[in-house]
């Protein structure tokens, strides 16, 4: 049966995540030390030991993702016989291009430590913002962003197409804030505001992607062995320099989550596997289309899943 693996993104860390994988398997506590070894510092210390703020912090928040979901893929990956695709949720498209073969771990564990400094860098804390708003059509999301942003004089954009129960914005705070206020003239049910330290995948992050441009291009990246579905446009892609595009593009643009899940499964995608901290994904999965098989790889207890999914 045809398999989807797809990795979690910023949000879904916790202090501990992935410490059972490096206690019982060498090939894990291999990842581990090799993310310390580029980035000169102990990464897995933090991750394990925390505190949460500190785990919680951007620029290190992605690389710990990014190693705890390629450590626990490092243990699993022989036991999945037909990978189709991968996907990665914003930093998680970082993780499936190396799963696919584009790019080397030492790389990619400093590109993303790179990247969540350019993101927090980009807006001043406490300038921008963002909210999660559910039980709204795209179109009604699109009239509130397009009439907060004109009476603002600021920035509200769309972030993350995550579900169509769903949807997620980003932009400058008095925006975000006047959204608060109003978001139920448009016939939106619910919006809440997320703790987050930046207004992510906007037009505001435009500074980020270009400093992720000069960084990536001294960066190798191969063609991949295996397409990853972009965040960017929802599409399958192999192509080298299409994916070093793509990962410029994502940052200043929003995720097009339920719409690649559901490419993914228009191209024969039969199950899906989340690999790596927590079960967000697999959670989004169950709003997107009720009848996806997913299962989430976590922690040790999880990989009886495997067999039960048939893969």
């Amino acid at each position: 049966m045809s398999t989807g693996v797809i990795f979690p993104g910023q949000g879904s860390q916790f202090v501990g995540m992935g410490k059972d994988f490096y206690i019982n398997y060498k090939s894990a506590k291999d990842v581990f030390e090799k993310a310390d070894s580029a980035l000169g510092f102990s990464l897995t210390d933090i991750i394990f030991t925390g505190p949460e703020e500190t785990l919680t912090l951007t620029y290190n928040a992605q690389p710990a993702l990014l190693t705890t979901s390629l450590a626990i893929f490092e243990i699993i990956k022989e036991q999945i016989h037909d990978i189709t695709g991968y996907a990665g949720h914003s930093l998680g498209e970082y993780t499936a291009v190396v799963a696919a073969g584009g790019m080397t771990f030492e790389d990619v564990v400093k590109a993303v430590h790179n990247r969540g400094k350019f993101m927090q860098e980009a807006v001043p804390v406490g300038a921008g913002g963002m909210l999660a708003v559910m039980g709204a059509k795209r179109e009604d999301i699109l009239r509130m962003c397009g009439d907060i942003s004109k009476e603002t004089q600021s920035v509200l954009e769309p972030a993350n197409f995550n579900s169509p129960a769903q949807t997620v914005l980003a932009g400058n705070i008095q925006a975000v804030e006047k959204a608060l206020e109003r978001y139920r003239e448009y016939g939106i049910k619910r919006a809440v505001k997320l703790p987050v330290s930046a207004p992510f995948h906007c037009s505001l992050m435009k500074p980020a992607a270009e400093n992720m441009q000069n960084y990536l291009k001294d960066v190798t990246i191969n063609d991949l062995n295996i397409p990853v579905y972009s965040n960017v446009d929802a599409k399958k892609e192999k192509k080298a320099e299409t994916v070093r595009e793509n990962f410029v593009k994502q940052i200043a643009s929003p995720v097009l989550w339920e719409d690649l899940v559901l490419n993914m499964v228009a191209d024969g995608t039969e199950n899906f596997i989340e690999v790596g901290a927590g079960s967000v994904l697999t959670g989004l999965m169950k709003k997107i289309d009720r009848k996806i098989n997913c299962v989430n790889i976590s922690g040790i207890e999880d990989l009886g899943k495997l067999e039960d999914l048939n893969v």
